[in-house]
């Protein structure tokens, strides 16, 4: 039953996920830690924490390893399949059948609002995590100068740079811990040699297969990208063989459909394989998609048994406050003004943070309201 739940959940959350990956952690955090409680906080920071920190799809990761931890292997791999799917099957069908989203007013009315409601989820994952994680006096420095910085330095690089500053600022500024004695987990050997064999030989053995050809590429998309969204892009058009305009219209679709901007690759594998178009789709979805899981196989449970280290504890105080700080950041810089477009969107952004923190409403039926508006402002605008 527990896997039938996992898929139910994620399922629901890939059709109305708009937003970006900073969203999606938002919508994880609501479903997961604060409604059905899976975890804590706590714990879903150290997921989102070592996200940052490999390669491959931050958001999709995070949803992996939620499943890992509920429902074993099975699990993770329903709550990928779950999560996935519409954005795979919207922008399969957008490929097969060109043009499905162009002039078409519903959707659009329906997909603003739905930007405004990845603004009311945003808020109210960095109100509750900054009020779990940022308790004492250096974490919140700490989250003040990290969101200084990252607002005025928006890049991948920029977080990477700020996760790692903070660590040290909480290694060296908070005082020892009695240690206790900890059981330590070694990495698990097998994703990792199945990483590299894929990543370092696959190359070799692909000439002679469009398909195998078409999996290596997005392969290596997907083992070299950091921090996943839009940092895969030029990756894509530097590796993938697809004419200009076919790849600003699978960038486009792509942030207009809901779910991880990696499915991008779902539309350019139907370009790019002609022979078999689902085919296409499916293979090159997968390919990008593995890397990042087989590295969350391999360092989840190290890195929970690490965490437990006092001196490792120490830096995830200070990592866990950088990650709120970037989840406002992205929030203050991004997720607002795309949501937020007139001082009506602003009454009913602040209306829905009222009401999702007063009244622990449920996120459907906050979808529900927020597509509603969007279709009623559609009339007036």
């Amino acid at each position: 039953m527990i896997n039938i739940s996992i898929f139910w959940h994620f399922f629901i959350l890939g059709l109305f996920s708009f937003g970006g990956p900073i969203a999606h952690i938002g919508y994880f955090r609501k479903k997961f830690v604060e409604e059905l409680k899976w975890l804590s906080d706590e714990e879903f920071s150290k997921i989102v924490a070592l996200s940052q920190f490999l390669p491959g799809p931050s958001s999709s990761q995070v949803g992996f390893t939620i499943g890992l931890k509920k429902g074993g292997i099975i699990g993770s791999i329903l709550a990928f399949i779950a999560f996935t799917t519409p954005s795979f099957l919207l922008l399969y069908f957008a490929a097969t059948f060109q043009n499905i989203y162009e002039d078409n007013n519903v959707i659009y009315a329906l997909i603003s609002g739905l930007k405004l409601f990845a603004v009311v989820i945003v808020a109210d994952a960095t109100y509750s995590m900054f009020n779990s994680l940022c308790k004492t006096t250096l974490s919140k420095i700490i989250f003040v100068f990290a969101t200084l910085f990252l607002i005025f330095y928006q890049t991948f690089f920029a977080q990477i740079l700020v996760l790692v500053v903070s660590g040290l600022v909480a290694l060296f500024f908070i005082k020892e811990k009695n240690e206790t004695k900890i059981t330590y987990q070694k990495p698990y050997i097998l994703p990792l040699v199945i990483f590299f064999i894929l990543l370092i030989f696959l190359p070799f053995f692909v000439n002679q297969d469009k398909l195998l050809s078409l999996f290596n590429s997005f392969y290596q998309v997907g083992s070299l990208v950091f921090g996943g969204g839009h940092v895969v892009l030029p990756l894509i058009k530097s590796n993938i063989n697809i004419d200009e305009n076919s790849f600003l219209v699978a960038y486009s679709l792509a942030q207009a459909v809901p779910g991880p901007m990696f499915t991008i690759a779902s539309y350019i594998g139907v370009v790019a394989f002609e022979e078999s178009p689902f085919l296409g789709a499916l293979v090159a979805t997968f390919a990008i998609f593995l890397p990042g899981f087989l590295l969350i196989l391999a360092f989840y449970k190290s890195f929970e048994s690490y965490s437990k280290n006092s001196t490792i504890s120490k830096i995830v105080t200070g990592i866990n406050a950088s990650v709120v700080a970037i989840l406002f950041s992205v929030l203050v810089t991004i997720v607002i003004p795309s949501g937020i477009l007139n001082i009506y969107d602003l009454i009913f952004a602040i209306l829905g943070f009222f009401v999702i923190r007063r009244f622990k409403i449920s996120v459907l039926l906050l979808i529900l309201f927020y597509c509603g508006y969007g279709f009623i402002r559609s009339l007036y605008v």
